[in-house]
């Protein structure tokens, strides 16, 4: 026989093992909504003033790209952007506030979340249909000539 004691080997309990996907689930959702700085949704003056979050000054797009009475979701800078009525363009956070997935379209005047069929005003960000009972965040956008930039 070895004179080496044998001990168990470390067990990972259930309750550590939350706790550590916890905490990266908390760290994810805070990186993807940490440019946002702006509590007041919906509000028109900040869809289009300028800013320096994260990503301030990226192209997103052409304005003739956003089409008028719709828009245009960027997934990759979590933004969707809108054009309510001609020449005025409008944005948002992409995440849904319901359950935090992503809206993912944009038809008939409304920005829609797969996740549980809310849907969103284009002009506004508001709730047109829940389950979502809070609009989305507006995002912070600059329109110079014909090209959309956030920030």
């Amino acid at each position: 026989m070895s004179s080496e004691s044998l001990q168990p080997a470390p067990t990972l309990c259930r309750r550590t093992l939350l706790a550590a996907l916890g905490g990266a689930g908390i760290a994810a959702t805070l990186t993807a909504c940490g440019g946002s700085d702006d509590s007041s949704s919906g509000s028109s003056d900040a869809s289009q003033s300028s800013g320096s979050g994260a990503g301030a000054g990226a192209a997103l797009a052409k304005t003739t790209d956003i089409p008028e009475g719709g828009g245009k979701v960027f997934t990759d800078q979590g933004v969707v952007v809108t054009q309510p009525t001609a020449g005025e363009f409008k944005a948002y956070s992409t995440v849904c506030p319901h359950q935090k997935q992503q809206v993912n379209s944009v038809d008939g005047g409304v920005i829609t979340c797969p996740a549980h069929g809310s849907q969103f005003s284009v002009a506004d960000g508001s709730v047109k249909k829940g389950p979502a009972t809070s609009a989305l965040t507006a995002a912070k956008i600059t329109v110079s000539g014909d090209s959309i930039t956030l920030g």
